[in-house]
C-alpha cells in the first residue's frame, strides 16, 4: 500500500474544502486535497457562485446602514428554533475577515451584487448589500490543470457559454432582437466563445460558481497544495481515538494517507445518497420523483465515514435540503440533463399550477420557497409536480425552462415532449395531464388582476426580491402579466435540490461530535457535510457558499492554532 504523510487532509475540492486547505497552508501547514471525481470543483463549479456574507467590505459600500444587530435579528427570524447564537456570532465575526483574507492573499476576487435578501420584509432583512459574487475568470490561469476543472452545468449554458449570476449578462440576450446595443453585445460574446471552443474545446471565460471554483483551485495550486483527483476516500483512520488519516482508493490502487493535525470532511453532503434521501425527502418517501443537478458523486461519503466512527448525523430540519424546482431535459442520445428553474418563474405571464389546475404559491418567491410550497401542496399524493404555463407571446419573449426565447426554434422540444402545447387552455391541460376546468378557472381568475399588474391571491411582485429577477420593462408590476394569447405552453416541473442542509453535528469550529456531544479528536467537517447554520431555511443568495467558506476558514485556523500549541 502506498503511503503519504501531511499535516492536514481535506476530503473534497469544493469551495468549503479549498477554503480550508488554502487557509491551513497559509498558516504554515502541509495540506493534501482529495477529490473523488477526475475533475475538481464539486458542487461549487455548477453553482451560481454567490456568497451571503453580511457586513462584508463590498456590501458596506452598498448599504452602510446595515448592522450586526439587524443581521442577527434576521437570522433569528429565519432559523427559528434552530438558531445557534454561538455559530451565528462566529459567522458574523469571521465572514468579512474571510473575504478580506482571500482577496488579499489569493487569486480570489469578489464583486458586489444587487441581490436583496430572499425575505427582505422580514425583521432585519435588507434590499441590498449582503451577497457578493465571484468575479469572472480566465481559466487559462490554471495552466495544464484547466482540463481538470469541472465544467458548468450543461443545461444552464448556451453552447457551453456561461452567464453571470448578477442577471446583467442575460438581459442583453433577452433583448438581442430588440436592441442594437444588446445585439452587438451578444454578437461579440458569441464570436469570442466560438473562438474559445475552436482553440480549447470549452469556454475559457467562466463566471458564477465555475469562476469561484477555478479561482480557489488556482490559489491552492499556486501554494503547492496537491489536488489529487480520482482519489475517493473510503475510510477514516483512527488510532487511540484520534483521526490520523484516510484510506484512499483510486486509479493508483489503495493507499494510506496520514495527517498529523487533522482530517477535514468536505464531501458535498448527501443529495445522491439514495438510502438517506429516500427517508429524508418527503416526496421520495411517498414514492415520488427527484432529480438533483448536484454532482452524482455527492453520495454522502463524508457522513457515512463519520458515522462509522461514531459521529452524530441527524435529519432534523423541516426542509432537509435547499429545494430547487427542476425539469428533465432529454438530449436525444440517451443523455438526460437537469434544468434548474432559476429565472423563468419570475417573469410576467408565467404561472405555476398543480395537476388540479390551481396555483399554490407566489411563483416569484425563491426556488427553495417554491419547492417547499410544492412539497406541502402535494402531501398525500405520490407525484410532486407542477406545470409552468404561459402563452405564445410570453414564450417568445422569455422562453420557458430549457426552451430559449425567439427566434430560437421550439419544434424539437414539442416533438420530444419537453414543451407541451395546446391551441386552447383546455387542450393544453388535456395534453399535459392537468384538470382542464381547473386550469381554465385559475387563468380566468388570475387574468382579472393580471391585466392591472395585480396578484391578489399570492402578492406576486410585492417584494424587492420578487422583482429582482423579473422584467422591469413590464409595468406596473414586473412579475405579473396575463395569460391570454394562444397557443398556450407548459413545462412539467418536479423537485430537485441544490444541496443538503442536514449533516454531521459539529462544534462551532467544525469538530465532528459524537452523540454524547464529545468531539472525535482530529476529525472536522465543513461545507455541506456539516449541518447548516440556516436551520433548513434559505434566507438569501449565497447562504451555502458564504457560511461554507467562512467555516472552512474558521476550521483551518482552529487546526493551525491547535498545531501551534502542540509544537
Amino acid at each position: 500500500m502506498n503511503k503519504l504523510e501531511c499535516d492536514v487532509i481535506v476530503v473534497g475540492s469544493g469551495a468549503a474544502g479549498l477554503a480550508a486547505a488554502i487557509t491551513a497552508r497559509k498558516r504554515g501547514l502541509d495540506v493534501v486535497v482529495l477529490e473523488k471525481e477526475p475533475v475538481f470543483g464539486g458542487t461549487t463549479a455548477l453553482s451560481g457562485g454567490v456568497l451571503w456574507i453580511p457586513l462584508n467590505t463590498h456590501g458596506r459600500k452598498q448599504n452602510p446602514a446595515d448592522t450586526r444587530e439587524a443581521v442577527r435579528t434576521y437570522m433569528m427570524r429565519e432559523t427559528g428554533t434552530y438558531y445557534d447564537a454561538a455559530a451565528v456570532d462566529a459567522f458574523l465575526d469571521n465572514g468579512p475577515k474571510m473575504v478580506e483574507f482571500f482577496e488579499r492573499e489569493t487569486a480570489m476576487k469578489f464583486v458586489p451584487t444587487l441581490y436583496p435578501d430572499y425575505h427582505p420584509t422580514v425583521d432585519g432583512g435588507v434590499d441590498i448589500g449582503r451577497s457578493i459574487l465571484a468575479a469572472p475568470y480566465d481559466i487559462r490561469g490554471l495552466g495544464r490543470d484547466m482540463a481538470r476543472l469541472k465544467p458548468p452545468l450543461k443545461t444552464i449554458t448556451f453552447i457551453g457559454m456561461m452567464f453571470n449570476s448578477s442577471n446583467a449578462d442575460l438581459k442583453h440576450f433577452f433583448q438581442a432582437t430588440k436592441s442594437l446595443t444588446s445585439f452587438v453585445y451578444v454578437a461579440k460574446r458569441l464570436v469570442t466563445h466560438i473562438k474559445e471552443l475552436a482553440l480549447y474545446r470549452r469556454g475559457i471565460q467562466v463566471t458564477s460558481g465555475n469562476a469561484l471554483a477555478a479561482r480557489l483551485a488556482q490559489s491552492a495550486l499556486d501554494l503547492g497544495i496537491p489536488i489529487l483527483t480520482s482519489s475517493p476516500a473510503k475510510e477514516i483512520l483512527i488510532e487511540r481515538g484520534k483521526a490520523v488519516g484516510v484510506r484512499v482508493d483510486g486509479e493508483g490502487g489503495e493507499r494510506r494517507i496520514t495527517a498529523r493535525h487533522g482530517v477535514v470532511l468536505a464531501c458535498g453532503g448527501f443529495p445522491h445518497d439514495i438510502q438517506r434521501i429516500a427517508k429524508a425527502y418527503p416526496h421520495l418517501a411517498r414514492g415520488g420523483e427527484h432529480l438533483s443537478p448536484t454532482p452524482t458523486s455527492n453520495t454522502g461519503d463524508g457522513l457515512n465515514m463519520a458515522e462509522a466512527q461514531g459521529a452524530a448525523v441527524d435529519i432534523r430540519f423541516k426542509d432537509t435540503s435547499a429545494w430547487m424546482p427542476v425539469s428533465k431535459v432529454v438530449y436525444g442520445n440517451g443523455e438526460v440533463g437537469v434544468f434548474p428553474h432559476l429565472l423563468d418563474r419570475y417573469k410576467p405571464g408565467i404561472i405555476g399550477v398543480l395537476a388540479n389546475g390551481k396555483r399554490f404559491t407566489n411563483e416569484s418567491d425563491s426556488y427553495h420557497d417554491v419547492g417547499a410550497a410544492l412539497i406541502r401542496a402535494c402531501e398525500g399524493q405520490k407525484n410532486t409536480a407542477m406545470w409552468l404555463v404561459c402563452d405564445k407571446p410570453t414564450l417568445a419573449k422569455y422562453g420557458l425552462g430549457f426552451v430559449k426565447p425567439a427566434p430560437m426554434p421550439i419544434g424539437k422540444f414539442l416533438r420530444n415532449g419537453y414543451l407541451i402545447q395546446g391551441d386552447t387552455l383546455a387542450e393544453l391541460a388535456k395534453n399535459a395531464g392537468i384538470d382542464p376546468a381547473g386550469l381554465e378557472a385559475t387563468v380566468r381568475t388570475y387574468n382579472v388582476g393580471a391585466v392591472k399588474g395585480q396578484d391578489p391571491a399570492f402578492g406576486r411582485g410585492t417584494t424587492s426580491f420578487n422583482r429582482y429577477l423579473a422584467d422591469p420593462q413590464n409595468q406596473p408590476n414586473p412579475c405579473v402579466a396575463p395569460v391570454q394569447s394562444g397557443p398556450f405552453y407548459a413545462v412539467k416541473v418536479i423537485m430537485g435540490d441544490l444541496g443538503t442542509f442536514d449533516g454531521i453535528r459539529t462544534s462551532v469550529v467544525g469538530e465532528v461530535l459524537k452523540r454524547d456531544g464529545s468531539p472525535i479528536a482530529g476529525l472536522y467537517a465543513v461545507g455541506n457535510d456539516r449541518a447548516s447554520i440556516m436551520g433548513g431555511n434559505y434566507p438569501g443568495a449565497g447562504i451555502t457558499h458564504g457560511p461554507n467558506m467562512t467555516f472552512g476558514y474558521v476550521t483551518a485556523n482552529h487546526i493551525a492554532d491547535q498545531a501551534g500549541s502542540r509544537a
